[in-house]
Formats: structure tokens, sequence, C-alpha cells
């Protein structure tokens, strides 16, 4: 299977987050023809506000998007498709003579509300479809989460300043977390929810600041049209809190790459260079869905604009 040239996108980029629409901004200034796909379903779709982007502190994550995807579609180079990626395959790019002078990426997708399937052909990729995040099984988590409840400390911690709070997660960073969250509020109580996640010397660190510990298994989330008031636990017992944090499971959605044998992690993160290359030739990768470092809005910015500009470099034949 071959295309014709005037069928192919300089990039394919999956994903309209920061890093997607950062790295699609920068590539249609260099005057790279780009594809967008997207599904619209963003795991921060819960939270009112996002925080700490420059000149856009306190702007709806929504609102965010929106004003992104305007910006990057305001150029003729753009071109954006509301999908969900299904399959991803390899094709031959002809020369001038008929013969194959390369590879060419093909990228299969399912239309979303209204919009037609779609089969697009590209010289490079961009994978930047962010996590899955999976909450505790508990009832009414969700009615608080992301106006009293939140996941990233960085990101909401200022507005629960001196607040009595609850940190609930079963994972091995936990303590990490709540010492992190220590700066925020002197009122901090880890919830394990039963798991045994905390060492000694992490329980004793925890001790030295304050910082309390309850084992308990939880029951719910209690509150009212007010907010969030308190943690039930299983035995009955109810423990006040105003509000808190929550480190949820997070997970990858990337079986539409097998076919591309990316190399990943343990944690099957998309494993990149410090230019956002993947292992598999002509394909990148920026944002949540690599190796972790501050899940903010601004960082995945900032590595979509990173890897934009190792792309043009690579279609140029300089990297």
């Amino acid at each position: 299977m071959t295309a014709s040239a005037d069928e192919v996108f300089d990039v394919i980029i999956i994903g309209a987050g920061p890093a997607g629409l950062s790295a699609g901004l920068n590539l249609v200034r260099a005057r790279r023809r780009v594809l967008m796909l997207d599904s619209n379903r963003p795991r921060h779709s819960a939270t009112l506000l996002s925080h700490g982007f420059l000149t856009r502190d306190g702007v709806p994550p929504l609102m965010l998007r929106k004003l992104g995807r305007e910006e990057f579609e305001k150029y003729p180079e753009a071109s954006f498709h509301q999908a969900m990626v299904t399959s991803i395959e390899r094709i031959e790019e002809p020369g001038p003579d008929g013969e194959p002078v390369g590879e060419l990426i093909v990228v299969h997708s399912k239309g979303i509300r209204g919009s037609g399937d779609r089969t697009a052909t590209a010289r490079t990729l961009l994978i930047a479809t962010g996590l899955l995040e999976t909450l505790p099984a508990l009832p009414s988590i969700r009615a608080y989460y992301g106006t009293s409840m939140h996941s990233c400390t960085e990101c909401d911690g200022y507005e629960k300043s001196d607040a009595p709070l609850a940190l609930i997660g079963e994972t091995g960073d936990l303590a990490e977390r709540a010492l992190l969250l220590s700066q925020w509020s002197n009122d901090l109580i880890v919830f394990t929810n039963g798991a045994d996640v905390l060492t000694p010397e992490e329980e004793a660190s925890l001790d030295a600041r304050g910082i309390g510990i309850e084992r308990r298994p939880i029951a719910d989330i209690e509150g009212d049209r007010s907010g969030m008031t308190g943690i039930s636990l299983t035995d009955g017992t109810v423990i006040a809190r105003s509000g808190g944090f929550v480190r949820p499971a997070w997970t990858t959605a990337l079986d539409y790459t097998a076919m591309l044998g990316l190399e990943s992690d343990d944690e099957n993160l998309i494993v990149v260079d410090d230019m956002g290359r993947t292992s598999a030739p002509g394909v990148f990768a920026a944002g949540d869905s690599t190796p972790p470092g501050a899940q903010q809005l601004i960082v995945a910015a900032g590595e979509g604009a990173n890897v934009a500009a190792a792309i043009n470099r690579h279609l140029i034949g300089l990297l």
C-alpha cells in the first residue's frame, strides 16, 4: 500500500491537551501541515479551574483547551478532527519514479458526535494523549471530585491552604505526596483505606511533620451541597475534613499503537529521549503518557513546544 504526496500531512497529532495543542501551534507556525485528532474527553474535565499556567491562572481547563484550539486552527496549515484513534500502521512512501523512498504512518480513527471516520497519512506522528485515571471505589467521590477533592497538589493546593484536609491513596508514593501537601496545611490526615503502603521510616517522617495516619477502610466521602464535610469509615466513624486530595491509579490508553512496537517502561508509559523521540522511527510522544515529571498543564505545554522543534528538525533532515 502506498500514498500520493498530496494526501500526506507532515504531522498527525493524537491528543488536543496542552502538549498536543502547544506542539500543533508551533508546527503550523513552522508551516507544517498538521492534522490533530482528539476525542474531547480530557481527564481534568471535572476540574472547575486550572492554576499555575502563566497568564491563564484560574481559567477553566476546558476554556484553556478551547482557546488553544482556536489559536491552532486559525492557521491554514491546521486541520482538526474529533475522533478516537483505532489503529496505526506503516506504508511505503513512493518516490517520483514510483519506487519506495521511505515509510509513512497511517492513522485510522472513528468519528465522534457526527464526525465521520477518517484515515489519514503523515510523515511523522506525535502521541500526546495523556492518561486515564481510576479513582478509589467510593460511592460519592465523583460528587466532590474537582471541587472539594483533587488529584494535583501543585495545581490546587493553594486553594486548600490551612484547611483540614484528607489525602486518600493506596500507592507507594503516598508519604511523598503527604509531605508535599503539608506545605499548604498543618491539618492533614493520610487515609490508606486499609492498604499497607507506608514504611516505618515514612510513618516516622509523617509523624515528625504532624501529619496524621488513618489506616481503617473508608466507606465514603461525606458532604452536602456546600461541599465535602468528612470521611466516613466502615466502622461508622466520621472524621471531619473540608477537602482533600486523592491519588488515582493512572493508566495509558495506547492499544492503538500496538503495531508500532513502542518501547515502554514498567508503568506502560512511552519511553522517549530528551527530544521526545520514541523507539519507533518518525514517532514522537509528549505529555503525561511519557515518564512522569510534574503533571501540570504548563509543563505539558512546554514539552509540546520542545517536541515540535524536534519534529521540525526531523522533517528537515537535521535530526
